[in-house]
């Protein structure tokens, strides 16, 4: 049996993380069997990054790859090879996303965070989700964080932060 090209050949990977292009060698700097999530938090120090469940059922772990959130805890780091990896530190400060959750506490709507745990997840998914569409609707907003789980049952108050980010968004390229 012949060694697959990745194997005898490419023993290392490029990944461009937060804007900037790193290589790693397989082997040296992680293994085969490394998640994306546990080389990001644990190898790299990305802590922005939580690791919940591990088997893709909560969305703590929730990056953009490619201009698309994804599980990273359900992605071997090598399968990463190439690509564009966003995580929550790689957000500008005043990104209206994280600005939004950050001020978000209406009456009735509540918080958009309490423990915290969830809200780098939720943020990711959020900023993926108006990249692709500014203005979502209620059922758009629903579908795209149907993924992210908050134990703390913040819910109401996370769709509202999500309108504020995409009012915040257009006021800014009114600006422009």
């Amino acid at each position: 049996m012949v060694d697959s090209p990745r194997n005898s050949v490419n023993k290392k990977i490029n990944l461009r993380i937060n804007g900037e292009w790193h290589e790693y060698e397989i082997g040296r700097d992680l293994e085969p069997c490394t998640t994306l999530s546990a080389f990001l938090r644990e190898r790299l120090g990305f802590t922005g990054l939580k690791v919940s469940c591990d088997e893709g059922a909560c969305g703590a772990c929730t990056i953009i790859l490619d201009g698309k959130a994804i599980l990273s805890c359900m992605m071997l780091a090598v399968e990463a090879d190439g690509k564009d990896v966003l995580t929550i530190e790689g957000l500008a400060k005043d990104d209206p996303v994280i600005e939004a959750f950050a001020e978000q506490s209406e009456p009735g709507h509540g918080t958009a965070l309490q423990c915290g745990y969830c809200t780098p997840g939720f943020v990711m998914s959020v900023r993926a989700l108006l990249n692709e569409n500014p203005d979502p609707t209620l059922d758009e907003v629903k579908e795209a964080l149907s993924g992210n789980l908050c134990r703390c049952g913040c819910y109401a108050g996370i769709v509202m932060a999500v309108r504020h980010a995409s009012e915040k968004i257009a006021q800014r390229a009114r600006q422009e």
